[in-house]
């Protein structure tokens, strides 16, 4: 797929797409390196069979990666312990814009 078709594809869906900014590569580190993450501990680390031998073994390593894996950028906790928190700040500051 072009890239071309892809926004094409993400437009009919009405999926925006959002760039990092010229000069800003930081805004694209977390997803980086998850990628790169994803790649060694997934995608080099296994021989597979078939799509679903890739499908079976990528959800459980997601499972993993976000239930019970501690990440640094988290305070050392995995992003199902901290999400309730981000829950509750993002509500807290949503009534907070609301009543502005």
């Amino acid at each position: 797929m072009s890239s071309r078709e892809f926004v094409a594809w993400a437009q009919r869906r009405g999926i925006a797409l959002n760039h990092i900014e010229p000069g800003e590569p930081n805004q694209n580190a977390y997803v980086e390196r998850f990628n790169r993450t994803f790649r060694t501990e997934v995608l080099d680390a296994w021989l597979f069979n078939s799509t679903g031998q890739v499908q079976a073994i990528a959800d459980d390593w997601l499972t993993q990666y976000n239930e019970y894996r501690p990440h640094d950028a988290l305070g050392g906790k995995p992003p199902r312990q901290f999400m309730p928190r981000l829950i509750t700040t993002t509500a807290a500051d949503s009534g907070n814009q609301l009543s502005a």
